[in-house]
């Protein structure tokens, strides 16, 4: 998939349905002459290390020549304050019909005047790893910011030679490409905490006053998926993993969670060796509602540090390091301390290479879909028939709180919300991942279940009615689902649900005549029903669809 670029005379028209006003404030300040272009991997490392702050460590980069970065790099750290993750209450779409679009512009020309004194870097990048969806991104931020341009560059596809034969064999979509314009050293007076602008009808962004680099990572991704949603695909903030067997048909599991629900877990683990298991990513992919393909967005991980203590054969991996204690080793050599000791949420560009059994286009089409909850009133596994309750469980999807979020002041992290589709959702504030209603993402899911035939499943990864869910033992039940040594049958009805079946499991047992379940059950499917009428009140332009309040009022019926 290519998008356009460059425009012929004729083309060059305000009612161009690819110009707006917003656009062609940031795309403008990509060509001023305070602005230099990075050309190379190399190069932009080079700047990185330079930067003041930067610590260089001396742990190796691994696969310097096939990540284009100069031989012997290290990796390398920077360290930010109070801020340690996402904002998602400064998030403004221009096209929301809440906000005021010409204040919002204002406010863009005047921040990104502010900055014309500085100098900037800027470089173009590949979103989307196959020619069936390839989306070229152009990126711009001060040059004090080369950590971050170096770690957006490790994160997605620099446009290099390779890069640029993929794009040129891709499809063509009349869309343009993306603009991505990012200044933490700007504050806008009307937004003390940050700002950022979003016109994603018209692929493009501008981010000011905030340094963590999940806004970058993330605001990218947020038009890519938007882009991908208007031309067929089902955009996924998940992971995705394929069993390949010879005498049965593969396997292609879509796993959706939060950071910390056992998404990544579930996505990367192996079994000893035991399958041909390859993995498409853990955290941003598409699938094709039309044929069932998925296309990973970008080739790294950004991981937390945490996960991984000193010694870890994950920490060979890394590159660029965000947010972690930097000491001095037993031979004086500067090296990490990973787990979470100078703040929370430490972060870390991974390189594919982590993972040998990766690939960017994954050719069997998807399987099922698995919704991972953190709800103590859900079994360990159910199986869900109905396409409209699987799109509905996806839709209220229960979880808990990550330390990945700029979070308010006194927020209880151990609160059960709402996060559709896996995308966070921190009321009251704007949803940070989707560009579009999410309606349009239930109509993208409903039709994986309906068009494509994919089976749904529910996997709580928390605790049943107060007895914790070892990963193991959710571990063991994709391995059977995907042998084959669980099948359709052993799942019994979840009493008189339509279209639910849970999996009975030793110490896990389901006691729906017991009143306290009972009402346990109903609580947290009255919390999914008031988060759908409390979205539809708020956004009574773009309501869910009807079907979704309706299934679950039968079940809380029946539990009545």
């Amino acid at each position: 998939m290519r998008t356009k670029e460059r425009y012929s005379q004729d083309e060059l028209r305000k009612a161009n349905p690819m110009f707006s006003r917003t656009r062609a404030t940031i795309e403008s300040a990509f060509y001023g002459n305070n602005v230099h272009e990075v050309n190379s991997v190399s190069e932009t490392y080079n700047l990185a290390k330079k930067q003041s702050g930067v610590i260089v460590t001396d742990l190796p980069i691994l696969h310097t020549k096939e990540l284009g970065l100069p031989h012997g790099a290290t990796q390398l750290v920077y360290n930010h304050g109070k801020i340690l993750g996402r904002t998602a209450s400064a998030r403004h779409f221009g096209d929301n019909p809440n906000e005021d679009a010409e204040a919002l512009n204002g406010n863009l020309r005047e921040d990104i005047y502010k900055g014309h004194e500085q100098k900037y870097l800027k470089t173009t990048v590949l979103v989307g790893l196959d020619p069936s969806f390839t989306v070229k991104a152009h990126i711009m931020m001060p040059e004090d910011q080369a950590f971050n341009l170096l770690s957006y560059i490790l994160n997605l596809h620099f446009f290099d030679n390779e890069a640029e034969k993929m794009y040129a064999k891709s499809k063509f979509y009349d869309e343009p490409d993306i603009y991505f314009y990012f200044d933490p050293n700007v504050q806008d007076e009307d937004y003390p905490k940050g700002l950022g602008v979003f016109d994603a009808p018209h692929n493009c962004a501008a981010v000011f006053n905030l340094r963590y680099f999940g806004e970058l990572k993330k605001g990218t991704l947020t038009l890519a998926w938007a882009i991908a949603h208007r031309h067929g695909y089902t955009a996924c903030h998940g992971g995705e993993k394929s069993f390949h067997f010879d005498d049965k048909d593969d396997k292609t599991f879509a796993f959706y969670g939060l950071s910390g629900s056992g998404k990544s877990t579930l996505t990367h683990e192996m079994y000893d060796g035991k399958y041909d298991i390859t993995v498409l990513h853990d955290d941003a992919f598409i699938i094709s509602r039309e044929d069932g393909l998925s296309v990973a967005l970008e080739p790294s991980y950004f991981d937390k540090t945490h996960d991984y203590p000193a010694g870890h054969h994950e920490t060979k991996y890394y590159t660029t390091i965000m947010n972690c204690d930097v000491t001095l080793d037993s031979n004086g050599k500067k090296v990490i301390v990973t787990e979470d000791l100078r703040n929370n949420n430490g972060r870390v560009i991974k390189t594919r290479y982590t993972s040998p059994h990766r690939v960017d286009f994954e050719k069997s089409p998807i399987t099922a879909l698995f919704w991972i909850m953190k709800d103590g009133s859900l079994p360990p596994i159910i199986k869900i028939d109905d396409p409209v309750l699987a799109t509905t469980m996806g839709c209220t999807l229960a979880t808990k709180r990550t330390s990945a979020e700029n979070l308010p002041n006194g927020f209880d992290m151990n609160t059960l919300v709402i996060e559709p589709f896996a995308d966070p959702f921190i009321e009251p504030f704007a949803d940070p991942f989707r560009a579009y209603p999410v309606s349009g993402d239930y109509t993208d899911f409903k039709e994986l279940f309906t068009k494509r035939g994919a089976s749904c499943y529910s996997l709580n990864t928390d605790a049943f009615m107060g007895k914790d869910i070892p990963k193991e033992v959710t571990k063991k039940l994709i391995e059977d689902l995907a042998n084959g040594n669980i099948q359709d049958s052993d799942f019994k009805p979840f009493g008189n649900f339509k279209g639910i079946s849970y999996l009975p499991i030793d110490d896990y047992e389901v006691h729906l005549d017991d009143p306290e379940y009972q009402k346990t059950l109903k609580d947290r499917m009255q919390d999914r029903l008031n988060w759908l009428n409390k979205y539809d009140e708020e956004h009574p332009e773009t309501p869910i669809q009807d079907e979704a309040k309706k299934t679950l009022e039968a079940i809380i019926k029946e539990l009545s």
